[in-house]
C-alpha cells in the first residue's frame, strides 16, 4: 500500500473518479432478478446491503463523492433510493442497454469534458468482494499505475480452474513507484476449456478478468477513437451536450444509433496489443454471483441444516436436505431428503432446479421470452 498522502496536490488519488455501471438483468438469477429489479438491487449475501450499495460503500473511501453511476432509465428511482448521496450530475441514465463499451465510454467522455486529468475506475454493481481494505489497496496501486500512462485491469488470482471466466496473461513487472504488483498484460484470453484452465493455473501467469478498469480518461478515449470511431463520435456528441440544456434532446437522438460492443473488445484488447495495458492482481475474495450455486457459496449465516436460506421472514423446514432456498413469500417450504436443490419462490413464479444445473436458468428465461410470457421477466 502506498505511503503517498492523498491530500497532496500532486497525488494521483486526487484525480480518481469511480464509475459504477449498474446494468444487466442477471437472467441466471431469475425469478429473483428481473428486468424491473435486476440482481444489483438485491441483497444476495445476507449482509443487509444490496450489491449496489455495497459497491458504493467500498469505493467511497477512495473516491469520496466522486462516484458516477450508469444505469437504465427504468432503475432510476430504485438506484436513487439506495444511493441518496448520488446527485443528478453523477447519474447517467441509458434509455436502452448498449453494452459496456457505450456505458463506460460515455462515462469517460463526460468526465474528460469536466476534467481531462481524471483517472476513472469502473467497477460493476453486481460483484461480491471482501475484505474491503484489500480491494482498496489494490485499487490504489491501479490508480498509481494508471497515472504512469496505462489502462489498468484488476485481475483476480484464480482459486480453481474456472471455465466461466476470461483470463489475463501477465507479463513483466512494471517497476512503478507505489504499485509494486503492477505487471504488463501480454494478452486477454476467452473462457477456456477445463484442460486449458488447469494449464493456466499451473503456469501462475494467468489471472481472472473481473471486468474492472482504472485508466486516465484521455487514454481510454484515445483507444476508443482509434478502434471504434463511430461509437466514439456518438459518445463525444452526447458528452458535449451533457452539462447543457440540450442533454435530453441529443441523448435521445444519438444513443439509440450507437453500436453495441463490450469495453473489452472496444478498448482493452486493442490497447493491450499496443502495450498500453497493465494488470494489478487482487488477493481479495471476489465473486460475480453468476447463478444460485454462487449464492450458496457466499452465504452461510442463514443456514438451516445444510440449506442456505435467503429472504426476510422465509419459512423453511428441512430434514436431511441441502441446497439454497430464496423466498419472497410467506409460504412454508419443506425440504425432505433432497440434496443440492435450488428453490426460488416469488409471488408469481417458482423455480426448482439443482446447483449443478443452476447455469441453465438462462435457458428458461429465453424460452419464456420466446413464448411471450414476458409478464414474469
Amino acid at each position: 500500500m502506498s505511503t503517498d498522502n492523498a491530500a497532496s496536490p500532486t497525488s494521483p488519488l486526487r484525480h480518481f473518479h469511480a464509475v459504477i455501471p449498474a446494468g444487466g438483468v442477471g437472467t441466471r438469477l431469475w425469478p429473483l432478478s428481473r428486468a424491473a429489479a435486476p440482481k444489483f438491487l438485491h441483497d444476495l449475501t445476507g449482509s443487509g446491503s444490496t450489491l449496489l450499495r455495497a459497491t458504493f460503500d467500498r469505493l467511497e473511501p477512495l473516491a469520496g463523492n466522486r462516484v458516477l453511476v450508469v444505469t437504465g432509465v427504468a432503475h432510476r428511482a430504485a438506484v436513487c433510493r439506495q444511493l441518496p448521496e448520488v446527485g443528478e450530475d453523477e447519474l447517467v441514465l441509458e434509455s436502452e442497454p448498449k453494452d459496456s463499451g457505450a456505458a463506460i465510454g460515455l462515462a469517460a467522455a463526460i468526465l474528460h469534458r469536466r476534467n481531462p486529468d481524471t483517472i476513472m475506475g469502473s467497477f460493476a454493481a453486481d460483484q461480491v468482494i471482501s475484505p474491503d481494505n484489500l480491494f482498496q489497496d489494490t485499487v490504489r496501486e491501479a490508480i498509481y499505475t494508471a497515472a504512469a500512462g496505462k489502462i489498468v485491469t484488476i485481475g483476480i488470482k484464480p482459486t480453481h480452474p474456472s471455465t466461466g471466466f476470461g483470463y489475463i496473461r501477465t507479463g513483466d513487472s512494471l517497476n512503478i513507484d507505489s504499485a509494486p504488483n503492477a505487471h504488463s498484460v501480454v494478452e486477454f484470453v476467452e473462457k477456456p476449456s477445463e484442460v486449458i484452465a488447469k494449464k493456466y493455473l499451473e503456469t501462475g501467469d494467468y489471472v481472472w478478468n473481473a471486468g474492472m478498469f482504472v485508466a486516465p480518461v484521455s487514454l481510454m478515449l484515445k483507444h476508443l477513437e482509434a478502434n471504434q470511431p463511430t461509437l466514439f463520435a456518438g459518445l463525444q456528441e452526447i458528452a458535449d451536450a451533457w452539462d447543457t440544456p440540450q442533454r435530453d434532446e441529443v441523448t435521445a437522438r444519438v444513443w439509440p444509433t450507437l453500436p453495441k460492443i463490450a469495453i473489452d473488445y472496444a478498448v482493452a484488447e486493442p490497447a493491450a496489443a499496443a502495450g498500453d495495458v497493465a494488470v494489478v492482481p487482487g488477493t481479495f475474495r471476489w465473486d460475480d454471483v453468476g447463478d444460485f450455486a454462487a449464492i450458496g457459496r457466499l452465504n452461510s449465516a442463514g443456514d438451516v441444516d445444510e440449506v442456505t436460506v435467503l429472504g426476510e421472514g422465509a419459512r423453511v423446514f428441512t430434514e436431511n436436505a441441502s441446497g439454497v432456498v430464496v423466498s419472497d413469500t410467506k409460504r412454508v417450504i419443506a425440504l425432505i431428503g433432497i440434496k443440492d436443490v435450488v428453490i426460488v419462490d416469488t409471488p408469481d413464479a417458482l423455480l426448482v432446479t439443482t446447483k449443478e444445473h443452476a447455469q441453465r436458468v438462462k435457458g428458461a428465461v429465453d424460452a419464456l421470452k420466446a413464448s411471450g410470457d414476458t409478464d414474469v421477466l
